[in-house]
């Protein structure tokens, strides 16, 4: 006798399981476009408040205009100090707390290493990694003093693997890594978890440009054939905000379609 398959609900309902974060709070650095965007509506779409910010304040509005009610723009240079605390401050005032942080501001200034001038490196490295650490030490002391966090770190697969031409944005998501699995260690005991969620080849508006050749040869090197699109981040993201992944910290979750194994 034939064994049967056993179907999802979710599956047989026609519905993708929905993670609800009623009540709760994110803060996303970068949430204007691409992946950062796509992040705040899964946030949005599970019923928590959002507050995102870019360093350009119009950008800052429209989109947080655009997501409605619930959601709120800021300005803010997460790899300032000053303005990093003052972010974080200013939503925890109009907010009330900060339940989950998603450290997803960054960008690359690619060369290769000769032709990388020291000017490029720092400033790749003060928005991806000390941004991230600016602002999970700003928002993390309210988690604490709740005994209820979650921080998620947007990583690469480059800072894992490295890449030709890419020394100081595979440096600073190599970066992110280790503060991850360090500062899961530290804030374990408070309930805060602490994890990164590591991109493959993604496909936004700053990658859509690549020739036809270029993204087949991505395609052909990754094993489910296709690139990947923002919610299939957002996905990973929310799910490590969610109480499904209570007992999951310090941890770097992959999501590049299998490119690396």
């Amino acid at each position: 006798m034939a064994r049967r398959a056993v179907e999802d609900p979710a599956v047989q309902s026609g519905d993708r399981m929905q993670l609800d974060l009623t009540g709760k709070v994110a803060l996303v650095t970068g949430g204007t476009r691409g992946i950062g965007h796509d992040i705040c509506r899964a946030f949005i779409d599970a019923g928590a408040k959002v507050a995102l910010c870019s360093r350009d304040a119009a950008a800052a509005e429209q989109a947080a205009s655009a997501f409605g009610d619930g959601t709120r723009g800021y300005v803010c240079d997460v790899g300032v100090s000053n303005q990093a605390e003052a972010y974080a401050k200013a939503v925890e005032k109009d907010f009330g707390q900060i339940d989950v942080l998603v450290n997803n501001a960054g960008f690359t200034k690619d060369n290769l290493l000769f032709l990388l001038s020291e000017a490029d490196w720092d400033s790749v490295v003060d928005t991806n990694l000390k941004g991230t650490f600016l602002m999970t030490k700003y928002a993390a002391r309210g988690m604490i003093k709740r005994r209820w966090g979650r921080v998620i770190n947007i990583t690469s697969v480059v800072g894992l693997n490295g890449n030709k031409g890419q020394s100081n944005y595979s440096a600073s998501k190599a970066g992110i890594i280790g503060f991850t699995k360090s500062v899961a260690k530290e804030l374990a005991s408070r309930n805060v978890l602490v994890n990164a969620v590591a991109p493959g080849y993604i496909e936004t508006e700053l990658t859509r440009n690549i020739t036809p050749e270029a993204k087949k040869y991505f395609q052909d090197n990754i094993p489910l054939g296709r690139l990947g699109q923002g919610p299939d981040i957002a996905a990973a993201v929310l799910f490590l905000a969610s109480d499904l992944a209570s007992y999951i910290t310090g941890q770097v979750l992959v999501v590049d379609g299998g490119m690396v194994m």
